[in-house]
């Protein structure tokens, strides 16, 4: 018997939960209907390990006999609803500072997601980068791995060097990431 699966379709949705330890998670789409499964495989692919609740994205799915299903990402945004404290009570500048700022390729250390913090270090250098789990989420993310390579704009905290941006190992890459 043959599975009738459609050739797939943009849409665009919102991420309702993704659960890296589980590798999937579930996307609202923008048009209504049912949920449609994003998995982890599918999600790496366009270089993230994790996307964080209420992240914009743009996907091809296709429905297959157990429901939609999302075969590539093609763009996420993150969330624009920001928590508590801004950016600027944060570090000390704003999102156009952030932007003006190197973006260095670095591998993660650590993450506890629990904790709330985890560090990395950059390409070549040997200095811990902390990491606050709300700057993963200002950037889209809901988790790291160890051993994850990612991109980081860093800036000078009280106790040493701490990230204020985290993208995808992608991004550092596309954009020339350095390491110095």
């Amino acid at each position: 018997m043959c599975e009738n699966i459609d050739i797939g379709r943009i849409l665009r949705g919102i991420v309702k939960w993704f659960d890296a330890s589980k590798g999937f998670g579930f996307v609202v789409s923008q048009g209504g209907g049912p949920d449609i499964l994003l998995h982890g495989n599918v999600l790496r692919s366009f270089g993230h390990s994790s996307v964080s609740e209420g992240t914009e994205i743009e996907m091809s799915v296709v429905e297959t006999a157990r429901g939609m299903q999302a075969t590539e990402v093609l763009s996420l945004t993150p969330p624009t609803a920001r928590p508590a404290a801004p950016l600027a009570e944060l570090f000390g500048f704003d999102a156009e500072e952030i932007e003006r700022l190197t973006l260095h390729a670095a591998r993660v250390k650590w993450f506890d997601k629990a904790k709330g913090f985890g560090f990395a270090n950059i390409f070549g250098l040997a200095d811990d980068i902390f990491i606050h789990i709300e700057v993963l989420r200002r950037s889209g993310l809901a988790d790291l791995a160890a051993g994850e390579a990612i991109g980081l704009r860093v800036t000078d905290g009280k106790r040493g060097k701490m990230a204020v941006e985290v993208q995808s190992w992608d991004s550092a890459v596309g954009c020339g990431g350095s390491s110095s």
